[in-house]
């Protein structure tokens, strides 16, 4: 077969796709620790000025009931649905809707946070992770706002 033929070019296309890839994991990771390293910066404010944990609270995925979780921390929103707990775990509290979880509650798992919350989403409704922070440190036990 000639040099250049569709072998060629699909195994191109291929390592492009690959390497392309492995950049985005990598931005990815490297925005991961960053956020992480804010989440941890909050986690020692909010015990240095000695706000109270509360017990987080999951909402079902359509928004019509909300159930207990194990976890206690601080809510970052006004929604109630992005936290962080007593060991520094960055949770969205959703969850999808269960009879179970309503008799028993339910464990949410803590995510990756992101430098930008909702980044995707509707206008209006994603916010720099620093600037979530930030409002809840200044809010101190008023939480949420009114």
């Amino acid at each position: 077969m000639a040099e250049g033929g569709p072998e060629d070019w699909v195994e191109q296309r291929r390592r492009a796709v690959a390497a392309h890839a492995a950049a985005d994991e990598r931005r990815r990771d490297v925005e991961t620790g960053q956020a992480r390293q804010l989440v941890v910066s909050f986690l020692q404010e909010a015990r240095e000025r000695g706000l109270r944990q509360t017990p987080l609270t999951a909402i079902a995925y359509n928004g019509r009931s909300r159930y207990r979780t194990p976890l206690v921390g601080w809510y970052l929103d006004v929604a109630l649905i992005h936290a962080v707990d007593g060991d520094g775990a960055f949770y969205v509290l959703t969850v999808p809707a269960s009879l179970r979880a309503r008799l028993t509650g339910a464990t949410p798992h803590p995510s990756p946070p992101k430098l930008v919350i909702g980044e995707g989403g509707p206008d209006g409704q994603s916010m720099p992770l620093h600037t979530m922070l930030r409002r809840r440190l200044d809010a101190g036990d008023t939480w949420p706002p009114e």
